[in-house]
């Protein structure tokens, strides 16, 4: 079968490996990809929001199935399209990704369906939400309601950081319409957690836990990123936590979803905060997340497509996914000034020196000629399988200087707390 991949970044490349190991598959495309998915995957020039270009080229290549990693076509609707012309496509439709789209939307769903989450106020108007900063107590947290290429969230301190914070979103409109509501939200003091799940018909299958780092400095300092270093396993979900997410969280959202006629079969990330004992959602997305997925695709052992195939048909069991019994890490190489500006087009080398057990996935690389090129604020994950978190530690830090370019920066902690607890 021929398998169309749409994404250019880390976890569409981790995608693009594992599906280039199904011997049901003789033939991968990547929408547009980058300089590793080129290596399993023949990348097509075409962007992930040209949703006429994708379906043309699906059409016209008779696609057999289409696999989306980023959240933007989903949220514009590619999934409907492609279902109309009768072309299978793994993907949640345009009405269940409004969970990821809206952050408002989302948050009156689990408020609804009695899903732990923060206490939250919605504003449209900027002197309202200023007005209404007096219900929070500091820090809190402001989110633009809509996607904002991961960028649209502020933990404010106190109440001028709260303020400029909205005349930014509200007043300048630095978002554009993705801005034109904010959430004001409590924050949550805990325990970040990831937790991805395969959702079909009356069925949330979790998959394996991950702890991904969002900081770009050690020891959790610095502004957000995009997620610089994960692991899989989490030591964090123990018998106990899974029992309590099933009962408090997953129980309610496919409640949720059933009575409001909402047909998810695809992915379902929950963003969840360990207060206490207590799991809270932060947030919803509706597609494998980045860095989780660059861990989790070496420790699936099962062949993805049959995932794929039984989620989008309703025919997905908890029995259909099986998982290696070794932990996996992988470490984010970005690009000096990430998140922040960035140089692109830097000549990466040395990758060719790294161990044969080391998993290398290209998150923002192009191929100039046969120099290897940064293309991204994120560049690469330098990824490990190990019987134990610190053998897979131990292997990707061993191997991560090899790789130089100018610039280039790595968080030295990744999965060094957890081991040394």
């Amino acid at each position: 079968m021929k398998v169309l991949v749409i994404g250019s970044g880390g976890r569409e490349h981790a995608l693009c490996w594992k599906i280039s190991k199904s011997p049901k598959v003789s033939k991968i495309y990547c929408a547009p990809g980058n300089g590793g998915t080129g290596e399993v995957a023949e990348n097509v020039d075409i962007n992930v929001d040209d949703l006429d270009k994708l379906l043309d080229f699906a059409m016209e290549n008779k696609i057999d199935l289409t696999v989306v990693g980023p959240e933007l076509p989903l949220v514009l609707g590619i999934v409907d399209r492609f279902q109309e012309k009768g072309l299978k496509i793994f993907g949640v439709n345009k009405e269940c990704a409004r969970l990821e789209a809206s952050k408002d939307f989302s948050k009156k769903f689990m408020e609804k369906y009695n899903i732990p989450t923060a206490k939250y106020m919605t504003y449209t108007d900027i002197n309202e939400a200023k007005e209404g900063l007096k219900d929070f107590s500091y820090p809190l947290v402001i989110k633009a309601d809509g996607l904002c290429a991961g960028k649209g969230v502020v933990i404010c301190n106190n109440k001028d950081e709260a303020l400029a914070s909205l005349e930014d979103i509200l007043g300048k409109k630095v978002f554009g319409k993705e801005g034109d509501r904010v959430v004001i939200e409590e924050f949550l003091d805990g325990v970040e957690a990831s937790l991805l799940c395969f959702v079909t018909k009356d069925r949330i299958i979790p998959m394996e836990s991950a702890k991904d780092y969002k900081k770009i400095f050690d020891n959790d300092l610095g502004p957000n990123t995009g997620g610089v270093g994960c692991f899989s396993p989490s030591p964090l979900f123990t018998r106990e936590l899974r029992e309590r997410i099933e009962k408090d969280i997953l129980k309610n959202i496919i409640y949720g979803l059933n009575k409001e006629k909402m047909d998810f079969r695809g992915i379902l990330f929950i963003g969840l905060m360990i207060v206490g004992e207590e799991p809270k959602v932060l947030e919803f997305n509706v597609r494998f997340g980045d860095p989780e997925t660059e861990v989790l695709m070496p420790r699936l052992d099962v062949d993805i497509i049959d995932l794929f195939e039984k989620t989008i048909d309703g025919s997905l069991e908890e029995a259909d996914l099986k998982w290696k019994e070794e932990s996996s890490l992988t470490v984010i190489i970005t690009s000096k000034g990430y998140p922040g500006e960035f140089k692109k087009g830097l000549e990466i080398r040395g990758i060719e020196e790294l161990d044969e057990d080391i998993i290398l996935y290209h998150n923002g690389t192009r191929y100039e000629g046969n120099n290897l090129l940064t293309n991204g604020g994120r560049v690469l994950s330098v990824t490990a399988l190990g019987e134990s978190l610190e053998e897979a530690r131990n292997k990707v830090y061993s191997n991560i200087d090899k790789i130089t370019f100018n610039g280039m920066y790595y968080r030295k902690d990744i999965g060094k707390t957890i081991i040394n607890k």
